[in-house]
């Protein structure tokens, strides 16, 4: 808490004093590298030796995107773990909560960050396809809200149908290990190991002929697969 209130408002100051001598785009292209560069500093400076962190690209992608990464969600600190993405800029989509906090939500609000539940289905599609077409990719945790355990909740097919509608690649993720970093309806850190794992991207020729229903089931099958394979090997 306090690296946030003292690191959020310095990068935010950093990103500010530039913004009158760059374009709109530059200036918000600087504030999501700064929202990530924060992120790495909490999930692999902060918590070492007690919890580390590893990322794994099973994918053999190396395109730059945009994507829709849709990620599992096990724990408040989901988020954060996006900064591990090797992407040039990623906005998530967040519940309105995250939104609504003294000091990430404003960052968050800042950095374009989208919330299904702020606004008509038909606006959340409009701004959402022009990040898309702007380059930037969406991370997304379509269960809504975290499991909180090892067993996947249903996914919701708002994302899906934007995949659908603007023909996006979308980039599996799965996460193991942060069920109890921390534990919900608490604060507390367990030491342990997280893992990211980048799946195979599944372009628009993989998935063209399927309705959203079919859609979710099949990134929901994926993960859910590949978590208890790698749960399974530990």
């Amino acid at each position: 808490m306090l690296f946030t209130l003292v690191a959020v408002p310095a990068l935010t100051l950093f990103v500010a004093v530039q913004v009158p001598f760059v374009s709109h785009r530059h200036a918000m292209r600087l504030f999501r590298k700064a929202i990530r560069w924060y992120g790495l500093v909490v999930i692999y400076a902060l918590p070492v030796p007690l919890i580390r962190v590893r990322y794994q690209d099973h994918s053999n992608d190396r395109s730059q995107g945009p994507f829709l990464v849709v990620c599992n969600h096990r724990s408040s600190s989901d988020p954060f773990l996006m900064a591990c993405l090797p992407l040039p800029e990623t906005i998530q989509i967040v519940n309105t909560w995250i939104l609504s906090l003294p000091v990430w939500g404003i960052a968050a609000r800042l950095a374009g960050y989208l919330s299904i539940n702020d606004m008509a289905v038909e606006e959340f599609f409009r701004r959402a396809a022009r990040h898309l077409r702007e380059g930037i990719s969406l991370a997304a945790f379509p269960e809504g809200t975290r499991s909180g355990g090892s067993k996947m909740g249903p996914f919701h097919g708002t994302v899906f149908r934007l995949a659908l509608q603007e023909r996006t690649p979308i980039l599996p993720l799965c996460i193991s290990g942060n069920e109890r970093m921390p534990p919900r309806g608490t604060m507390l850190l367990y030491p342990g190991r997280v893992t990211l794992r980048r799946l195979p991207t599944l372009s628009w020729a993989d998935y063209k002929d399927l309705t959203p229903f079919q859609l979710k089931n099949k990134v929901h099958d994926m993960i859910d697969r590949e978590l208890a394979a790698m749960e399974g090997a530990t």
